[in-house]
């Protein structure tokens, strides 16, 4: 055991300090300030990690979180529910701007931060993961992936996901035998599903949805190697497993910014790069502008297809690296990648753009990882930043969304 002094807050939540030969030890659930006791768990060449053993003297920042699971059962939904709103706020300015200047290569400053209208109850969407023949179901322990406790209630989720999942724990023996893992969301619309992963045979949910008796739920089953299905309930056609941010409001702020910084207007085209269910294409079409969308999910391609409204974008199917080269010329890019980042055929093919032309595109990238977003910017060094803006989409946990405004250096728009 050693006391470790916490000085700041990792990519990930994890609380950093330095052991007494100087490693950097990294040590969940910890908060800047801190001094904690630690048990060391693992040493690497150049860092180590820890477990917190005891807080001696607690940071400034620290306080008592407000979800039993965080603590009766060591919840890794949330990292940074022992924080408080500042702290959590200044803690994720500090990782996107640590990783713009030594991942990006960028001498920026630490950005300005947009905090959620919530810190709780804002989660649209929930993943929880079954255990061997269906017990238990819920979320994984921090640092043991291979460890689930049995959830009660997740409060950054929707309360109208709680009371449903409430009614379905109620019968949680009508599940599949198999269940691997459930997904419950709340839809654009306000409708709620279930989809639920398992081997065949095919998963009856008509005895579920009796007993739960709620006639706004739709019940899927997706087998092992396949496409998801409805099989009780209404079948409303919005593709329950396609990409769509979890926080709808603050995502509808990220969305809006991210347009105006591309000034998009009738006579310019625009892409939407890994557009999602196309809300970020149909912003960008009732400027006026001829937009084309390209995203691999077929199901969220047909869906956004589907909506209405005045200006039309174009929408393509397959993946984003393979799409372009179809695609017109740009003067404006809505980029919107996986965590994984942007394909390096994506960032060659925005280079090309810069180079090529007397007026580059502008270019706004939304990124969920500040790593790959850095990765990416130092990629694009035809692009000048002109605007970094996180946004604390997930509060409790590590996550930050970042906006980035780029134009191309050469620009004389």
């Amino acid at each position: 055991m050693t006391v470790v002094h916490i000085r700041g807050i990792a990519a990930g939540g994890d609380g950093v300090g330095r052991l007494e030969d100087g490693m950097t030890v990294f040590v969940p659930r910890t908060a800047p300030g801190d001094d904690v006791a630690v048990e060391i768990t693992q040493r690497r060449r150049r860092h180590a990690r820890g477990r917190a053993l005891e807080v001696r003297v607690p940071g400034p920042g620290r306080v008592t979180p407000a979800c039993a699971h965080y603590v009766r059962d060591a919840c890794g939904g949330c990292q940074l529910q022992h924080l408080d709103a500042a702290a959590q706020l200044a803690a994720k300015q500090a990782v996107v701007g640590e990783a713009l200047r030594r991942i990006g290569r960028r001498d920026l400053s630490d950005p300005v931060i947009v905090p959620s209208a919530t810190a709780w109850r804002y989660r649209t969407k929930l993943t929880l993961t079954a255990g061997p023949g269906g017990e238990p179901i819920g979320l994984h322990q921090v640092g043991r992936p291979d460890a689930i406790f049995d959830l009660e209630d997740c409060p950054i989720t929707d309360e109208r996901l709680m009371a449903f999942w409430a009614a379905v724990r109620a019968h949680r023996r009508l599940l599949p035998a198999e269940v691997r893992d459930i997904v419950l969301r709340v839809d654009q619309a306000g409708g709620v599903h279930l989809i639920a992963h398992s081997t065949p045979p095919v998963w009856d949910a008509a005895p579920l949805a009796a007993a739960v008796g709620r006639a706004d739920v739709s019940y899927w089953w997706r087998p092992a190697a396949g496409a998801a299905r409805v099989v009780a309930g209404p079948a409303t056609g919005f593709p329950a497993l396609a990409f769509e941010q979890a926080n709808p409001v603050l995502a509808g702020e990220i969305r809006a910014a991210a347009v105006a910084a591309l000034a998009p207007g009738p006579g310019i085209t625009a892409w939407d790069l890994y557009g999602g269910v196309g809300e970020g294409a149909r912003r960008l079409a009732e400027t006026g502008a001829a937009v084309w969308s390209v995203e691999v999910d077929r199901s969220a391609v047909e869906w956004a297809a589907r909506q209405p409204g005045a200006h039309r974008p174009t929408y393509v199917q397959g993946l984003v690296e393979e799409a372009l080269p179809r695609l017109p010329p740009p003067q404006a890019v809505l980029i919107n990648p996986p965590r994984t980042g942007a394909h390096a055929r994506v960032t060659q093919a925005l280079e090309r753009l810069a180079g090529e032309r007397t007026a580059g595109p502008r270019v706004a990238y939304v990124s969920c990882d500040p790593a790959t977003l850095a990765r990416d910017l130092a990629r694009l060094p035809s692009y000048v930043v002109r605007q970094v803006v996180a946004y604390d989409l997930f509060p409790q946990t590590s996550h930050v969304e970042t906006l980035v405004a780029l134009e191309a250096a050469c620009s004389t728009r």
